[in-house]
């Protein structure tokens, strides 16, 4: 079993900032694929970014050139740096991992709200 714990989220200013951590920990293999996913009220949860364990990163064309994903030293860990940030970023954001031994398994954190408003 993999637990997932968020943190980092809270009220900013439209053109602000906010970075976002997640720790996993548990039965983690060497390879998997950690990511952000954000779902606003009354939408579908949505990709942000992602990042495999080699270091390989894709991001939502609409978060790109404004979000950074990265994997900390621990390699367990992941970030979301949030630069620019725009009232339509507001949502819950969930931390993801992905790893496949004989079937894939998908775990979740608990979620973290960000809010963007003046």
């Amino acid at each position: 079993q993999v637990q997932l714990v968020e943190s980092g989220g809270g009220l900013v200013q439209p053109g602000g900032s906010l970075r976002l951590s997640c720790a996993a920990s548990g039965n983690i293999f060497s390879f998997n694929v950690m990511g952000w996913y954000r779902q606003a009220p009354g939408k579908e949860r949505e990709l942000v970014a992602t990042i495999t364990s080699g270091g390989r990163t894709n991001d939502a064309d609409s978060v790109k050139g404004r979000f950074t994903i990265s994997r900390g030293t621990a390699k367990n860990t992941v970030y979301l740096q949030m630069n620019s940030l725009k009232p339509e970023d507001t949502a819950v954001y969930y931390c993801n991992l992905e790893q496949t031994a004989w079937t894939k398994s998908v775990y979740w954190g608990q979620g973290t709200q960000v809010t963007v408003s003046s």
